[in-house]
């Protein structure tokens, strides 16, 4: 029975908490060069382009951190806005 609450209630998880975060920060330091972010939205745009037309001059892409699923952590996302003009048939 104790092994199931020691399952269910993790005693190290503050401990597994801290370390994911310290990896985030020290990854953030490092930080995503402006070069690279400018090549993943290139490359973004050009597959979005085969399919819709979007707005180019209020493009918006970043990298922010944010709880990943479980929320037992702080995650690097990619977080974009795209306007659409419109979808090609």
């Amino acid at each position: 029975m104790m092994e199931f609450f020691n399952r269910l209630f993790p005693r190290n998880k503050s401990k597994n908490v801290a370390k994911e975060r310290l990896k985030l920060v020290l990854m953030g330091d490092r930080g995503v060069s402006p070069e690279v972010l400018e090549k993943i939205k290139g490359e973004i745009i050009g597959v979005l382009s085969k399919y819709i037309e979007i707005e180019d001059n209020e493009l918006d892409f970043k990298i922010a951190n944010t709880e990943n699923e479980d929320g037992t952590a702080i995650v690097p996302a990619l977080v974009a806005n795209i306007p659409i003009r419109r979808i090609k048939k």
